[in-house]
């Protein structure tokens, strides 16, 4: 772990049986977060969705374009459970996010602090590793699109 920081908490975690890479776990999150990739990545179809109703903000306060949710099997070093994700139409680094329920029905203690996850299994405590480097590269990413689509706007004649 690199000293001092402020990254976020991005772990890997097995989805529907694939390992996923750049999920975040996000304590300020009320909902579990599917994005494009990941969706189109575990060959899911639109007819795998049910349909979901409630308004859902982005990080920029904006709302979100809504696909759907789908229930799949989230495993994290080998306690497993099912997760709702609700599927968006949206650009995020991450591919998916875990939120409070996830949170709270796997017992879990993230802390960004020391960019692991803690919860208890059947063979004692689990500790997992948050990825600093790639928490990192999320974030450049992040600000490059910001940028990028300001840059847009700006040259869009009014």
């Amino acid at each position: 772990m690199i000293q001092p920081h402020d990254d976020a908490l991005v772990v890997a975690a097995r989805i529907n049986g694939f390992i996923v890479k750049r999920v975040l776990i996000d304590q300020g999150s009320g909902a579990e977060v599917m994005y494009p990739d990941l969706f189109k990545g575990l060959n899911l179809k639109n007819e795998d969705l049910s349909r979901y109703d409630t308004p859902l903000m982005g990080f920029d306060g904006h709302m979100v374009i809504l696909e759907g949710q789908i229930s799949l099997p989230v495993n994290m070093e080998g306690k497993e459970v099912m997760v709702t994700f609700i599927v968006v139409a949206s650009f995020s680094p991450y591919i998916a996010i875990l939120g409070k329920p996830w949170i709270h029905t796997i017992g879990a203690v993230p802390s960004t602090l020391h960019v692991k996850v803690k919860f208890c299994t059947e063979q004692g405590i689990v500790v997992v590793r948050g990825n600093q480097q790639v928490a990192k590269q999320c974030l450049v990413a992040a600000v490059d699109r910001g940028i990028k689509q300001k840059e847009s706007t700006e040259e869009t004649p009014s």
